[in-house]
């Protein structure tokens, strides 16, 4: 199996501006020529973290899907990103998984952030995304999901890859580092988190802290506050070795998700 390449784009999201937000993107990619397996973005990368969806939303044929697939061209990588989304009169948190030809697939945010009221402006989702990329086996998630692992967990090894596109807030970082460190070490799986920088127009201030984390729980990448694309290969070599000397995954707890 071939070493999965990652991009990562750790920015400052300008409020609510769709179109400055896609070329500030354009901006980043035109300056240096890189090539990918997966280009990943944060949450809500167009907009923000926004509870005010109306007249900034995107649908399959909007403009973050084709600067998305545009990007793709670029990199030669899958795109993914979450945007806010409307769709047969709901409206949702959606990740979108994009490739040159069109979107591959999306994942609708399942654990909303009630407490900022991102459940009474947002449909949650029900089904995970689980996608082959090159051979490896990716699940997406989105940034409050990173605190429900029974969602998450991997059962049989049913991913090699957890991603989480995240606005999480610099208050809470000492959250966001322990949690992927978790995630990664009890499902076996390498864990990327994309985390966005600077302040939103509700005056939240985010950190970055952007990374990836191996199923030992090291950190590979560690992006700090700086706003530029990372670039990290992955190993599935090591990640088998280590599944096959470290099995536990063979004693994890069997369960239905109702």
């Amino acid at each position: 199996m071939r070493d999965l390449k990652i991009l990562l784009l750790q920015s400052d999201i300008i409020w609510h501006s769709p179109d400055k937000n896609i070329a500030k993107i354009d901006d980043f990619l035109s300056k240096q020529r890189l090539e990918a397996d997966l280009f990943l973005l944060p949450e809500m990368f167009t907009t923000g973290f926004t509870m005010k969806p109306e007249g900034i939303s995107e649908n399959f044929k909007g403009d973050a899907v084709e600067a998305m697939i545009k990007w793709s061209k670029s990199t030669g990588a899958y795109v993914a990103g979450t945007v806010p989304f409307f769709d047969n009169g709901f409206h949702y948190n959606r990740l979108l998984l994009v490739s040159s030809s069109g979107v591959a697939s999306f994942y609708d945010k399942r654990h909303l952030f009630s407490i900022a009221g991102e459940d009474k402006i947002y449909t949650s989702g029900s089904k995970k995304l689980i996608f082959d990329i090159f051979g490896w086996k990716v699940a997406f998630f989105i940034c409050y999901d990173l605190r429900f692992p029974v969602w998450i967990r991997n059962r049989d090894n049913d991913f090699d890859v957890a991603v989480f596109l995240a606005n999480w807030p610099y208050a809470r970082r000492e959250h966001w580092n322990a949690l992927l460190r978790a995630r990664a070490i009890e499902n076996l799986s390498y864990v990327v988190g994309v985390n966005r920088v600077g302040i939103d127009g509700n005056g939240i201030v985010y950190s970055g802290d952007s990374q990836v984390i191996n199923f030992k729980g090291d950190i590979l990448l560690d992006c700090g506050d700086v706003e530029k694309i990372f670039s990290i290969e992955l190993s599935y070599k090591e990640l088998a070795s280590y599944r096959e000397s470290f099995p536990a995954w063979l004693d994890a707890d069997k369960f239905m998700l109702v």
